[in-house]
């Protein structure tokens, strides 16, 4: 079943991201039509968790390929975002596209590597940032990991990670990260 395909081994892999809800309207786009599509391109199952949340989930399963696939396509609709956002903006430089992951934190510590050195290395042959939040997401046993630069970049970088979840899979059980309904309003510190 598991043959190898380009670059790693084609098994089915579940990514999630997390993301704030106008990027998860313009992932859904109208009526559903533009994860539609996606769906359709990439082959892979996307789902987005319901939300009246500030935060919500997007999960992205599949053969590694098809997710490949569909984070390219997540990644150039947010590049298009931000080049339509800055039309009517008098910004000369362009923000990079950014993505958080969400990641078992027992997976962490292979992603980050001995002294940093794996990081390092993803960050170094693909020229992404990636930053693993030190701390867990509330209530969950997973962590952050934020991804930005250029869609070529973070679609490099989302294949190494795919590679290093698959080479050391998750540790005793994992509590998903799930965002809580917004009562009271949140303040991010920081930008994050």
């Amino acid at each position: 079943e598991s043959k190898v395909s380009e670059g790693g081994l084609n098994v089915t892999l579940t990514i999630r991201l997390l993301m704030h809800g106008k990027e998860v309207g313009s992932i859904i786009g109208k009526k559903g039509e533009t994860v539609k599509k996606m769906r359709e391109e990439s082959g892979a199952r996307i789902n987005i968790s319901e939300g009246n949340c500030p935060e919500r989930i997007v999960t992205i399963t599949g053969p590694t390929d098809a997710i490949f696939k569909a984070f390219a396509m997540i990644a150039y609709k947010f590049e298009e975002d931000i080049t339509n956002s800055m039309s009517n903006s008098t910004a000369t430089s362009k923000p990079p596209v950014t993505l958080r992951l969400v990641v078992p934190a027992s997976q962490c510590g292979s992603l980050i590597g001995k002294g940093g050195s794996k990081i390092k290395e993803i960050r170094e042959s693909t020229g992404a940032q990636v930053q693993v939040a030190g701390d867990m997401l509330p209530n969950s046993t997973e962590r952050a990991v934020t991804i930005s630069g250029t869609p070529d970049a973070i679609i490099q970088c989302v294949k190494q990670i795919c590679v290093v979840m698959l080479e050391s899979p998750p540790k005793g059980a994992t509590i998903p990260y799930r965002p809580k309904p917004a009562s009271t309003p949140v303040i991010f510190a920081g930008g994050q």
